[in-house]
């Protein structure tokens, strides 16, 4: 894979994060989400790649562009690669005004990402510092003391975060038993796995359960910053065990790292929407805006945050052309 990818897949989430930020407390999410995804679709189709979409908005027959299966690109002789999207990650949160909303994508060599389906994932993601140190399989108190050790801090000291969702009580029950503490999330749980890769942001570890696909981009993420992430795909009725059977993938199966994202190689982007832990939202100040984005590699480690200053007048349409 090419490493300028890099660098031209921050154009992509840049655009999506500019279109989707006009609808900032509209209460319009799905004029958040569409804004996002036409400004993504079009970007895209100016990079010189041969893309496909594994994982984005819905089947062929439910979303009107970033569909799986959609080719992108304007080079079919580029490098062959598969696409994981995320257009709009927390539209309920654009809708709302609310912190935390980015556009994410990650890019792997072709067949190297899991093609997740639509479906929960219980989740538990790290940072570097203890990667290979949890386990899904183990008690939330024997992951927040191997957190601990890790980290070299009390349990006390320890914070995780999880969606604030009724079905996740019971996690967050052990939590405050075991005297951690908790940071709740109203939605976008791509952003809290990968807070627990940076110290900044006081995020120690991610529990619960979340969609599967976000799942996908969360872990290429951690491969990036060399984390930790393991998931375990929770289908709600028989077609959705169906649907994991054709895949190759038993019930109660732990999916590792290696599992949703093969080989050495991948990238992952995302731009702020509104204001995060990590990253800022956009910001328009009459004639530009301002943007800032995060853009990591697998194989080589690196992690850059890219501050953007955008002339409107020079991108009415969000990017250049040629």
């Amino acid at each position: 894979m090419k490493r300028s990818l890099s660098m031209e897949v921050v154009r992509v989430t840049e655009a999506a994060a500019i279109a989707s930020a006009r609808w900032m407390g509209r209460g319009l999410k799905m004029e958040a989400d569409d804004a996002a995804t036409t400004a993504m679709r079009q970007v895209f189709d100016s990079i010189p790649m041969d893309a496909t979409v594994v994982i984005g908005e819905g089947e062929m027959d439910e979303a009107p562009m970033l569909y799986i299966g959609e080719k992108l690109g304007s080079d079919k002789n580029g490098p062959q690669v598969d696409i994981a999207v995320d257009p709009l990650e927390g539209t309920n949160i654009v809708a709302a005004g609310s912190g935390n909303a980015l556009t994410v994508l990650a890019i792997a060599d072709r067949g190297n990402l899991l093609h997740a389906p639509d479906m929960y994932m219980e989740k538990i993601a790290v940072g570097p510092e203890a990667a290979g140190m949890v386990s899904i399989d183990a008690s939330v108190t024997d992951n927040l003391k191997a957190v601990a050790k890790a980290k070299n801090k009390n349990v006390e000291d320890v914070v995780a975060t999880l969606l604030k969702r009724e079905r996740h009580q019971g996690i967050v029950d052990e939590i405050r038993a075991a005297g951690a503490r908790i940071k709740f999330i109203n939605d976008g749980d791509v952003a809290a796995a990968i807070n627990t890769a940076f110290d900044e942001t006081g995020v120690d570890i991610m529990f619960g359960t979340g969609g599967a696909p976000e799942g996908v981009i969360a872990a290429v993420a951690l491969k990036c910053l060399g984390g930790d992430f393991q998931g375990r795909l929770v289908p709600s009725n028989d077609e959705e065990v169906a649907r994991c059977e054709k895949m190759g993938i038993a019930v109660n199966t732990v999916l590792n790292m290696d599992d949703l994202v093969k080989g050495d190689d991948a990238i992952f982007a995302a731009t702020g929407v509104t204001d995060g832990e990590l990253l800022k939202g956009v910001q328009f100040k009459g004639g530009h805006c301002t943007t800032e984005s995060v853009v990591m590699r697998a194989k080589s480690g690196t992690v850059r945050f890219v501050e953007g200053r955008h002339r409107l007048d020079k991108k009415p349409d969000l990017y250049i052309k040629d």
